[in-house]
């Protein structure tokens, strides 16, 4: 077992999606789609309808969203709604030129205005209520363009976070496994996510060796980052009934020592789900509520507008449009998604089940259509030009470049919006040959909107060709953060470590961007995200700053978290900058991130979120 095991990004590759299968509600709600129940008959919604907000009333959790969604079919006025006027605020309002305020006004679920002090009072009326923020500042709702909610919610609520944003060594993940284990009761499973032995000191895996000390009446599992391999005690060998005559199934592995017996290693999900699929969370997970508790949690980091990226990947299926539905309808969702129809599934899966570009509306809604061009750098999965640092391999290519323009065209040309996920430059190569091969048949790019997630190495003759394209970028920014050191030291070497999320050069070419967290790669933070990509430093090296060249202002990272993020979500229309007439989605920050030094930006207190006019999390 090495540091340098092949593996894809395991939400794009959509990895998780198969841990679920042993998941009752996710198994109904494959089933009752297969069946040809569409989410209208078993959830209460009409997807074609929502936006004209005609709801049928059958379904078992049917509840009406007028409490949340803005009204379209009537006015909102004074008297029925009531009026907040913010005063005494510091209002970066990240419209066109980025004007500041010092005071803003919502009703109902809009902004109303936003100005001085006099002129939001006047237009407000005296029967507003008035809230003096202290000079505290106020920013648009922030807003993470790539995420995978539906499938990660599940994961986050069953599964213990253990990576490398909170435990810097192996040594310090066994520590806290230990501390869980002393706090429950013998027979319980322990299981955790997102360790990552490629950029956590010590062990390159997890054994018997290591977790038996640590109990062997708990049945114990960890998940590595990757998606692709995972590692269990003796005891959850033992209550799963997995023995050292076990077979290893076709594409898994039970890692054996070199006399044959079983480390504890598991390689690949179709092996792992063995061990897994008897925790009884797996079993018993409600996703819906997954969904909403994760939503409910994030709205302290002032997210407001979240996204899938890979919609189908939890159930295999477009029943996950039934969850993201079921959520909305209940009344309790914090947060707006965005989501994109994944395209394993294939377009035709999608069409036959009714799901369509612009489905829903300003709080759940299908935004765009998700192809995958290659793997993980890290994973040495990207698809490369050149081979990777001390290896003769370029990666993978997950779908080859005549297949990749094929379907892209097909979407294309029915109204779809594109997002391409690509980490390798010639897979970011495949992925402009493809929008240039969509001029060449006369689509309009403007309509399209394609970007490129992740879009992690850049040359400079491909951000012009972006430029000419009208392609934009979404950088995961915990690349730099996370991944510098090994990305320098590891994957590429220094020379092509300089290429990696190239923020202030795209910016220059005037190619539009925006900041990415990519969760459960790593976790959906803005104001940490902010941090990033401002000053370039890296956790293994925090002294050592990536391609300082790159670095972008503060300014610059805020647009990126939240008027850019909803123009490339079709969402531009009504989040993303505080302006009258939008939707009241704001968060408001102890300081102005502007205002402190730039390795305290993460630090920053969020004191309110508010969406849709309501305030969903206080500190």
């Amino acid at each position: 077992m090495t540091k340098h095991e092949l593996y894809g990004c395991p939400c794009c590759s959509g990895t998780f999606g198969g841990l679920f299968a042993v998941n009752d509600t996710v198994r109904d709600l494959k089933e009752q789609a297969a069946s040809g129940n569409g989410w209208s008959c078993n959830w209460g919604i009409d997807w074609a309808s929502l936006g004209r907000r005609d709801f049928l009333k059958s379904g078992a959790v049917a509840a009406s969203l007028a409490a949340l969604m803005p009204q379209q079919g009537r006015a909102q006025t004074a008297s029925t709604e009531t009026t907040t006027i913010f005063t005494n605020a510091n209002v970066l309002t990240v419209d066109d030129v980025f004007s500041e305020a010092q005071a803003i006004a919502v009703r109902g679920n809009r902004i109303l205005a936003v100005g001085t002090d006099g002129e939001v009072r006047a237009v407000a009326g005296e029967d507003a209520t008035v809230i003096d923020l202290e000079g505290k500042t106020v920013l648009p709702g922030f807003i993470d363009a790539h995420t995978h909610v539906v499938s990660g919610s599940v994961v986050d609520a069953i599964m213990e976070y253990v990576g490398m944003a909170r435990y810097t060594t192996v040594g310090e993940v066994l520590q806290h496994i230990a501390m869980r284990v002393a706090e429950t009761s013998a027979g319980e499973w322990l299981v955790f996510r997102n360790f990552d032995p490629a950029v956590q000191e010590g062990a390159d895996a997890l054994t018997f060796a290591d977790l038996d000390p640590i109990s062997t009446e708990h049945p114990i599992f960890v998940l590595n980052a990757s998606g692709h391999l995972a590692y269990a005690n003796s005891k959850a060998f033992e209550v799963s009934g997995v023995t050292n005559d076990v077979q290893d199934p076709p594409g898994g592995e039970f890692v054996r020592d070199t006399n044959g017996n079983l480390t504890g290693t598991i390689k690949n999900n179709v092996a792992f789900l063995k061990i897994v699929e008897n925790y009884p969370a797996m079993m018993e997970a409600n996703p819906v509520e997954g969904l909403i508790g994760l939503l409910d949690k994030w709205a302290e980091y002032g997210l407001t507008t979240v996204s899938e990226l890979s919609l189908g990947a939890l159930a295999q299926s477009p029943a996950d449009t039934q969850v993201m539905a079921a959520a909305a309808q209940s009344g309790r969702m914090k947060a707006r998604i965005r989501a994109y129809p994944f395209y394993t599934l294939g377009a035709e899966v999608w069409d036959e089940a009714g799901v369509m570009q612009g489905d829903g509306n300003a709080l759940a809604r299908i935004a765009g259509y998700k192809l995958v061009a290659d793997g993980s750098n890290q994973g040495f999965t990207g698809l490369q030009r050149d081979p990777y640092l001390n290896r003769e391999d370029r990666g993978l290519a997950y779908m080859e470049a005549d297949e990749l323009t094929a379907v892209a065209l097909e979407r294309a040309q029915k109204g779809w919006h594109l997002s391409i996920h690509g980490n390798g430059d010639a897979a970011i190569d495949n992925i402009l040959d493809t929008c240039q091969a969509l001029v060449d048949a006369g689509v309009d790019m403007s309509l399209v909107r394609p970007r490129i997630e992740h879009c992690s190495i850049l040359h400079d003759e491909q951000i012009a060709r972006m430029k000419d394209l009208g392609v934009s970028a979404s950088f995961l920014i915990g690349h730099v953060h996370y991944w510098g050191i090994a990305m320098r030291d590891e994957v590429f070497g220094e020379d092509k470590a300089e290429l990696l999320d190239r923020c202030r050069s795209v910016e220059k070419a005037g190619v539009g961007f925006t900041l990415h967290s990519d969760f459960m790669v790593t976790d959906p933070d803005p104001l940490h995200m902010i941090e990033m990509a401002v000053t370039r430093r890296t956790w293994k090296e925090p002294d050592y700053v990536l391609a300082p060249q790159e670095a972008i202002s503060v300014e610059s990272a805020i647009q990126a978290m939240t008027s850019e993020a909803a123009w490339q979500l079709f969402s531009d229309h009504e989040v993303g900058s505080l302006e009258p007439g939008k939707l009241a989605d704001m968060v408001i920050l102890e300081q102005d991130p502007r205002d402190v030094r730039q390795d305290e930006i993460k630090n920053i207190k969020v004191l309110e979120t508010w969406m849709d006019g309501r305030r969903v999390f206080v500190a």
